[in-house]
């Protein structure tokens, strides 16, 4: 049975986005048959990020609508042979995603052999984001270190504990994980981004990873490339790390600690 991952986010610009195309990727990459579904219809950027958007003939609306098979919207990813892209509509409006239409699809691809459905979610709490937690069966809580960040994604934890389908008939809830974006270790120590244990003391869910504050992210994304594919990169460790976590393996978090220069760094530096 396929397992059905949302990532969420209470705010915009947190790399929600960002962490959907890695974390969809790296599991392809380990070898799961696994397709990412856009739920920002409208405002539709997964495919830009996947490097697909030029491929897109059909979206989740059309599926939904029965414009279109899933077969014909979903995009093959050039980067890994276990993944695919169902993207959103630019056109159409949010409330054409339907409940009845994404439990079919959903249905659907799981009969199609899927092992991991990973929805990336609108930021907040509308329409589209509740569409896609709604039939979770695991949530990726995406958060930056900053107290507005933390306090709107507690109020998404609110509403999978409400919202969900599984809250909603009494079975286990959802399963919940919390990675922390954009983090830097050396704005920690000085006491100008919260900690992420201070994040973890807030909100109350296991953490899953860390990812480290990196430019070469937005660069990537530009480019069509998920950042877990920055070979060598912190970011590209990190969203492995990630992965790994959740298919069970105990890994120790990295890129937490500042390491201050040492004094021949210091001395190199001034010349």
């Amino acid at each position: 049975m396929a397992k059905v991952i949302v990532v969420t986010s209470g705010k915009g610009g947190v790399g929600k986005t960002t962490s959907s195309a890695s974390f969809a990727s790296g599991l392809a990459m380990r070898g799961h048959k696994t397709v990412v579904i856009d739920f920002d219809v409208g405002l539709r950027n997964l495919d830009l990020i996947m490097g697909c958007e030029r491929r897109v003939v059909y979206d989740l609306i059309n599926v939904i609508n029965n414009e279109a098979t899933l077969n014909q919207a979903m995009i093959k990813d050039k980067h890994c042979e276990n993944l695919f892209v169902l993207p959103a509509s630019q056109t159409r409006d949010k409330d054409a995603l339907t409940e009845e239409g994404v439990e079919r699809i959903l249905q659907d691809l799981m009969k199609m052999d899927f092992e991991y459905i990973i929805c990336d979610s609108p930021a907040g709490i509308e329409h589209g984001a509740v569409m896609a937690l709604t039939f979770a069966d695991e949530a990726i809580i995406v958060t930056n270190p900053e107290v507005s960040s933390v306090r709107d994604s507690d109020r998404i934890l609110g509403i999978i504990q409400a919202k969900s389908r599984r809250a909603q008939n009494g079975s286990e809830p959802v399963k919940e994980h919390l990675l922390i974006t954009r983090y830097v270790p050396k704005r920690v120590e000085a006491g100008e981004m919260l900690s992420y244990t201070d994040v973890q003391e807030i909100l109350r869910i296991p953490l899953i990873g860390i990812i480290p504050e990196s430019e070469s992210v937005l660069h990537a994304s530009n480019q069509g490339n998920p950042a877990i594919h920055i070979e060598g990169s912190d970011v590209s460790e990190a969203y492995k790390d990630v992965v790994g976590r959740f298919l069970g393996e105990e890994t120790q978090l990295r890129f937490t600690t500042y390491e201050k220069p040492g004094l021949f760094q210091r001395l190199f530096k001034g010349k």
